[in-house]
């Protein structure tokens, strides 16, 4: 089973920083994708950002610029550097993997979240 832990979470003022954490945890699997999603009040998730394994990097439109999305394949991590925040960055944020275990084949795991609040 594979695991997905966020962190970093909180609040900060419109125009401050905050720099989400996620690690993946288990037995033997191995991971493509990673990424982060979000879902805002009264909003349907959306994609964020995400990062193959080779280093390629794709970008919401909202957060080109903004935010930064690395990776850790060696310590199965992904992060994600906000900058900028604006209250409309408002959201639960989702971490989110593409993953492949000899039990299971492809899987896709999702944290539990961490809630980013932006407000003055």
């Amino acid at each position: 089973q594979v695991q997905l832990v966020e962190s970093g979470g909180g609040s900060v003022q419109p125009g401050g920083s905050l720099r989400l954490s996620c690690a993946a945890s288990g037995s033997a699997f191995s991971i493509y994708t990673m990424g982060w999603y979000r879902r805002a009040p009264g909003k349907q998730r959306e994609l964020v950002a995400t990062v193959t394994r080779e280093g390629s990097t794709n970008y919401a439109d909202s957060v080109k610029g903004l935010f930064t999305i690395s990776r850790d394949n060696a310590k199965n991590t992904v992060s994600l550097q906000m900058n900028s925040l604006k209250p409309e960055d408002t959201a639960i944020y989702y971490c989110n993997a593409g993953a492949y275990t000899p039990k299971t084949g492809y899987l896709e795991v999702w944290g539990m979240g961490t809630q980013v609040i932006v407000s003055s």
